[in-house]
């Protein structure tokens, strides 16, 4: 919660993204492993310490939509390759850090999240994620809070359900996971009150089924306000 009040003290309208996971780890949410460092050489002791390959991305207070600025590095493979693009990475107007990411492998990518609607109030979603999300708006919602039945239902309502089946070789998603995560998102909606939008995008399936945020944003309210 700490982090929370930190950023409201400090006018922040969101958490970046690896606040946002860690505040979503601490209510269970599977997320990737990554270290927050500030430059190119403490990129690459953290690569390192992760495992390559790894992801490598533009952070900063202000800096929320990474793709649009060119701000994310996959598939890094060496030490050179990791102190390059962080050289790159800085540059960019808003980095003030570089968030160094395990790469994920797996195919299959789901999309889950937090909105508070005005007359009905904390509601989580669920549907398939990555760059589809927008465009195919294949999504299932609950009122919060969700029981394990309500969860369930929500990864049967979505018309690519079967992407959770077992996949080109691969064993179906952990749904028992997935359904905690739903439950989880639930319980911040109904717990934070400063948290008014919880974005997860994309939740990726590894492919011995497990599950792990990539990438995740926690939007603010500033109740003083």
């Amino acid at each position: 919660m700490d982090l929370i009040l930190n950023a409201l003290a400090g006018g922040r309208k969101a958490l970046g993204e690896f606040e946002s996971k860690q505040f979503l780890s601490a209510f269970g949410i599977p997320v990737t492993r990554e270290l927050l460092v500030r430059d190119a050489q403490a990129a690459a002791r953290a690569a390192g310490e992760i495992g390559f390959p790894v992801v490598l991305k533009a952070s900063g207070p202000d800096l929320f939509h990474k793709t649009e600025v060119e701000g994310v590095s996959l598939n890094l493979r060496s030490t050179q390759e990791v102190e390059k693009e962080s050289e790159r990475l800085l540059r960019i107007a808003g980095c003030d850090a570089l968030l160094v990411q395990e790469m994920v492998k797996g195919s299959r990518e789901l999309a889950c999240g937090l909105t508070r609607d005005p007359h009905f109030g904390p509601c989580v979603m669920f549907g398939i994620g990555g760059i589809l999300t927008e465009i195919l708006k294949d999504t299932s919602f609950r009122i919060a809070p969700l029981t394990r039945s309500d969860a369930m239902e929500m990864l049967t309502e979505i018309r690519a359900a079967k992407v959770l089946e077992p996949f080109r070789g691969e064993p179906a998603a952990d749904l028992e996971v997935l359904c905690a995560i739903l439950a989880a998102l639930g319980e911040i909606g109904l717990r934070v009150g400063a948290v008014t939008e919880v974005d997860i995008n994309p939740l990726k399936v590894r492919p011995n089924g497990t599950l792990v945020a990539v990438d995740a944003l926690v939007v603010l309210i500033n109740e003083k306000a």
